[in-house]
C-alpha cells in the first residue's frame, strides 16, 4: 500500500513539473508570436501612412488638373485607408497590452 501511495504521489509531482515545463513553452510560443504580430502591424500601419499620403498627393493634382471623378475615388480610397490605420492603432494598442501581460505572467510563473 505505502509503495502504490508513493508511486502515486512521484507521477503527481513528475506530471505537474512537466505540466509547468509546458505552461513556460507554451509562453515562450506565444511571446514570439505576439512580437511577430506587432511588427507586421506596424509595418501595415506605416504602409497605410504612404497610402494616404500618395492619395492626398493625387486629390492636389486632381483639383489642379479638374479630374473630379478622379478626386471622388481618390477621397473614397483615402477614407478606406483612414479606416485601415485606425483599425491597425487599435490592433497595436491590444498588442502592447497582450504583450505586458504575458511577461508579466511568464516572469510570475518562472519564479514559482
Amino acid at each position: 500500500m505505502r509503495r502504490r501511495i508513493l508511486a502515486l504521489l512521484c507521477f503527481a509531482v513528475l506530471g505537474s513539473a512537466f505540466a509547468v515545463g509546458e505552461d513556460v513553452r507554451n509562453d515562450r510560443r506565444d511571446r514570439r508570436e505576439d512580437r511577430r504580430d506587432f511588427r507586421h502591424d506596424r509595418f501595415d500601419r506605416r504602409q497605410d501612412r504612404r497610402d494616404i499620403n500618395r492619395d492626398r498627393r493625387d486629390i492636389r493634382r486632381d483639383l489642379r488638373n479638374g479630374n473630379y471623378r478622379d478626386i471622388r475615388r481618390d477621397k473614397r480610397d483615402l477614407r478606406g485607408d483612414r479606416r485601415d490605420l485606425r483599425h491597425d492603432r487599435h490592433d497595436i494598442r491590444h498588442d502592447r497590452r497582450d504583450r505586458r501581460a504575458d511577461r508579466h505572467n511568464f516572469h510570475h510563473r518562472r519564479r514559482g
